[in-house]
Parts: structure tokens; sequence; C-alpha cells
């Protein structure tokens, strides 16, 4: 139904009692009403659709006052538990250790230089091997991100490695423990 032409018509067909004529702010009004009627019809009927946008989630909580206690204490554990499973979901140095030998026993000849160089194949490889931890880490979209100019469709050891390193969440991490006051950005991620 378009509500512009529906408007059109009915202004123009004429009036049921021609002796009354109708004052131009009467036909505003008039066309304001029905404008209001069809765009609220036409508004709910979009609504309905689609179920999840009647509750649309929270997303800002203010900072508890200093005589919260409670509210302190349930913010305190959240921030703490919340960084646990973040640092459990971190790589250790020794599943580094052991992806970097991943890496480089899977490598796909020639070299450029003295960088070491690795296809997709053997990336799914090193994938499958590396564990849970670093799935992630190891999809067509990642290769993708650092795939560049090489000949072969290879993409640099040393540049997933570090890319991984940047990943990790540690950056995060990092920065989360500097603010411990937690009013900066980094708050909004708890």
């Amino acid at each position: 139904m378009d509500w512009k032409e529906v408007l059109r018509r009915r202004l123009a067909t004429p009036n049921t009692c021609p002796n009354k004529k109708k004052s131009e702010q009467e036909l505003k009004d008039e066309e304001m009403d029905l404008f209001t009627k069809y765009y609220s019809e036409w508004k709910g009927g979009r609504k309905n659709t689609n179920e999840f946008y009647k509750t649309i989630p929270r997303f800002y909580y203010r900072l508890p006052a200093e005589d919260e206690v409670l509210l302190q204490k349930l913010r305190e554990e959240s921030r703490a538990v919340f960084l646990q499973r973040k640092s459990r979901e971190l790589l250790d140095n020794e599943e580094l250790q052991n992806l970097w030998f991943l890496l480089d026993k899977h490598q796909t000849p020639p070299m450029i230089g003295e960088e070491a160089m690795i296809n997709y194949e053997n990336f799914l490889k090193v994938g499958e091997k590396a564990g849970a931890k670093c799935k992630q880490f190891f999809t067509a979209k990642v290769f993708a991100k650092l795939l560049h100019t090489d000949s072969y469709g290879r993409i640099s050891i040393m540049q997933f490695f570090n890319y991984v390193m940047r990943k990790g969440d540690s950056f995060l991490l990092c920065l989360n423990s500097l603010s411990g006051n937690q009013v900066g950005f980094w708050s909004v991620l708890l």
C-alpha cells in the first residue's frame, strides 16, 4: 500500500457534503491525521515482523556510588571473573613455543631471503595440531589478511606469529589491568 497515493486520492475526492467547504487548515489537519494513521500502520507492520527489536538490551550501567558497597563488590568480582576467563584463553609461553615449532616444521619452500613462508594447506595442518586455544587464528580470513604479494600464495611465518601475539588478547588485559578504576574506554567491555 503506497500511502502517498492513498493520501492524494483521499484529498482529491470531492466532499460528500457539497454545502460545506473545508478551510485550508482543516484540509491540512485531515491530511496530517491520515498521514499519521497510515504511517503508524506501516511502521507498526514492520515492527511486528521482527520480535528481536522489541527488547533492546541495556548497554550502560552507572558506576556504583561509594555507599553502595554490595554493588561495588559485585563489580569487582565480575571484573575478576572476566580477567580470569580471558587469561585462560591466552596462549602461555609453552604453547607459543609449540606453535612456533609447528610453523617452522611445516614451512613451505622456497624461502624469500631468510624469511620462512607457509602455504594454506600447511597452515591448516598446523591449525589442527596446534590445539584448541590456537584454532581461532587458523581461519581463511586470517590467512587472507596476511597474504600479500607472494607468487606462490604463501604468508610469512613471522608475520603470522606476530599476529597471534598481538591478537592474543594480552594487549587488552595489559590495558585493563592499568585501568583499575574502570572509568576509561576498557571499562565498557566489563
